[in-house]
């Protein structure tokens, strides 16, 4: 063996064409490449602010799921520089969408043509969009029909996504979702299909409602599910279907076969509910009604009502011989081997639907029994309900009393109860507002979930719920412009409102705030309420449940707004916040408790509170009334003439002079002043407010409302 060199290593390298190579390196080269060699593994073995050992990834938020809710609420993180992932088990956003609805139609309205160019304003109509700083990025630029392709959906979603930068990572399939609450504060721990943990100080739960709903009853393993059904309307051709359940989903697999079944029953223990009577959109739609005509002209297709728990579906196959006597009815379809019978499992011999008998049927007890003809099908059409199974422990999550415990409970801020730091967002937070409002929706919900993503800057974050500060005088004119074209409170109706924090001559205007958490106002805006006390401006349908197309259907006189059906704007004044009792114990369908004052801006067929004696002066002499103070805004020289006659002048003046807008007078008066030396001649130069152009002074003023009407009525 040859003697090496002081300060030289020998290092066996392999190589593929010699085999086996001694090679001779210098010391210094070999310490500094161990030394690099320890840096890297150093750099690798700390674990910085998102990658942690044994394969955990540690984030401020966590985004679970990638569709509508998660991508909303994902740009608002984004937005607040936050650091957050979202999770989607599929390979693209939306995923839901690319199934559903089976037969392809989406029933959110896409109206583009407003005939307004006010953003906000079309938003009242655009219902699959969801909110941005970009005014380009609308669902229009996918699809410009009024109810859309669904397949246009997750086209959306991908661009919107995209063209953001939104952080998603996809084709995690999180399994299992536990907490954390070492420190008496929960985090949360979520688990993938390849055992990755992801560790978050706040959990945002956007799945949706994905899970069939189904019913356990003798037979339901009889049963076709909406979400395997056959979507070819020729396979039903001549079939005799049952349909269990009369929602949206139900109706909309009617529609589709209506032209091809010999007759289609619905079935369900609630009669049908239609959206136009109800306001409610999740209710029938007249876009999947066509039954309805078929059924009331008497052709063969009906609606059914009674419980599903207590029923039975049975079956015996057409060679066994027939159930009952009788000839063959014609047209009936005859190429399935078997057919399905209803009937009530306290009628079956042991429960078995293999022991079949005519006695067994309610047809054999009362012979005008409505479903006592087979059926070639059965279909399940009964929703979706959320998937509870992925929250183990500490983070399992209660189910709510509304909607037959399909949806989680959540707070009236979109907590989960009894789970701090755990928010849920979109269709799955519905039960706030489960059937009186449009939470369940993509319309609603983008705007729910900016209200959470506030109540998060403040909590989290230190940051107060924005607010828009005002000079009292031009309090009038916001809230008209507000509820002229404010989207939010529009569509979350009853739910989002708007607070106004009275103030004296100021007053703090905060925007869409969930009203049912007052009692937690300050801790969730992180602003405080005055002596002066609070308003309240939501939209609101009416009590009153008259005949939606009868004749009286709509309130039009203005000293009558508190009769108004159609949705309208409400005002609520509160000395002090409502507390929790307070909510807990107001009027059956109102949104808020009984206020000191409350006021109705009368019902508008054209959705247009702007009207001088019908909306304006009403709603001015009741802010007046809450205030205490005059808001008419004055001319000039009405303003010098009340400075001289009373000791205190309306406050439009006394702002006015304080801004130092001084006396604007008109034509006459300046030729006036002029004429007496009063005022230097070039100031002639100045428009006179008689010359119709007062109202550009007024925003400098501080009011855009002018005096256009008789305020001594």
């Amino acid at each position: 063996m040859a003697h090496m060199p002081e300060g030289y290593r020998e290092w066996t390298c392999f190589s593929q064409t010699e085999g086996s190579v001694l090679v001779r390196v210098p010391m210094e080269l070999v310490l500094a490449f161990l030394c690099l060699l320890s840096s890297i593994s150093l750099v690798l073995s700390v674990p910085d602010h998102h990658h942690g050992d044994n394969s955990t990834h540690h984030h401020d938020y966590c985004v679970l799921g990638a569709g509508p809710a998660g991508l909303q609420m994902g740009y608002f993180l984004s937005r607040s520089q936050r650091d957050y992932i979202i999770l989607e088990r599929n390979a693209g956003p939306g995923s839901f969408f690319q199934k559903y609805p089976r037969h392809r139609k989406l029933i959110s309205i896409n109206k583009i043509y407003t005939g307004r160019r006010n953003k906000e304003f079309n938003l009242r109509h655009d219902w699959n969009s969801l909110l941005s700083d970009r005014p380009d990025l609308l669902f229009q630029r996918i699809s410009r029909d009024l109810y859309p392709d669904a397949d246009t959906y997750p086209l959306y979603l991908s661009m919107f996504e995209s063209e953001l930068g939104l952080k998603v990572k996809y084709g995690t399939d999180v399994g299992r979702v536990r907490a954390s609450d070492l420190t008496g504060n929960k985090s949360y721990i979520l688990t993938d299909q390849h055992g990755t943990d992801y560790k978050c100080r706040v959990l945002l739960v956007s799945t949706g409602l994905w899970v069939p709903e189904q019913v356990d009853f003798v037979g339901s393993d009889l049963v076709e599910g909406y979400e395997s059904i056959s979507t070819d309307p020729e396979e039903y051709k001549d079939q005799a279907v049952l349909i269990l359940g009369k929602g949206n989903s139900a109706f909309e697999t009617a529609q589709s076969i209506l032209g091809r079944a010999s007759r289609i029953h619905l079935y369900s223990p609630s009669p049908v509910r239609l959206a136009w009577q109800t306001h409610y959109v999740g209710d029938l739609r007249a876009v999947n009604n066509e039954l309805l005509d078929t059924y009331q002209l008497k052709s063969l297709d009906g609606l059914v009502e009674g419980g599903l728990e207590d029923i039975a579906i049975v079956h015996r196959r057409r060679e066994e011989g027939k159930m009952r006597t009788g000839k063959k009815r014609p047209g009936t379809s005859s190429d399935r081997k078997e057919q399905f019978y209803l009937t009530l499992s306290e009628l079956l011999d042991g429960s078995k639907s293999a022991n079949i008998t005519a006695e067994n049927l309610p047809g054999y007890h009362d012979d005008n029994f409505s479903l006592r003809q087979p059926y070639d099908r059965v279909i399940r059409c009964l929703g979706f309900r959320f998937n509870f199974t992925i929250f183990d422990g500490l983070a399992r999550l209660p189910h709510s009393t509304c909607a037959r415990g399909r949806l989680p409970a959540v707070t009236a801020w979109y907590e989960g109860r009894g789970n701090s730091n755990l928010f849920i967002l979109g269709t799955a937070a519905h039960s706030r507002d489960y059937r009186t409002s449009a939470g369940g929706f993509i319309h609603g919900f983008r705007y729910t979930v900016r209200a959470v993503h506030k109540v998060l800057e403040q909590r989290y974050h230190n940051n107060a719920w924005p607010a828009t500060r005002l000079s009292t005088s031009q309090l009038l004119s916001w809230i008209l412009k507000r509820v002229n074209e404010a989207s939010g409170p529009y569509q979350m109706f009853g739910v989002l409102g708007d607070i106004i924090l009275l103030q004296g001559a100021h007053c703090e205007y905060l925007e869409e705030f969930p009203v049912q958490a007052l009692p937690q106002f300050s801790a969730l805006s992180g602003r405080r309420i005055s002596e002066h006390g609070l308003l309240v401006v939501v939209m609101q349908y009416g009590l009153n449940h008259t005949n939606t197309l009868g004749p009286g259907r709509a309130e039009s006189e203005w000293t009558k707004a508190w009769k108004s059906n159609f949705l309208h704007p409400v005002i609520y004044y509160y000395p002090t916040l409502p507390t929790e009792k307070d909510m807990r114990q107001r009027p059956v369908g109102w949104p808020l408790p009984r206020p000191d004052a409350v006021h109705h801006m009368v019902e508008d067929f054209l959705t247009e509170w702007d009207q001088p004696i019908s909306h304006s002066q009403p709603l001015r002499r009741f802010l007046e009334h809450c205030l205490k103070t005059d808001l008419r805004a004055f001319y000039a020289e009405s303003c010098f003439r009340l400075s001289l006659t009373n000791r205190k002048p309306p406050l439009f003046c006394r702002q006015g002079y304080l801004n130092k807008e001084g006396f604007v007078g008109n034509s006459h008066l300046w030729q006036h002043a002029r004429e007496a030396g009063l005022m230097p001649a070039h100031q002639g130069s100045v428009i006179p407010a008689d010359d119709g152009l007062f109202s550009e002074y007024l925003p400098h003023a501080g009011a855009t409302v002018t005096s256009t009407i008789d305020f001594d009525l």
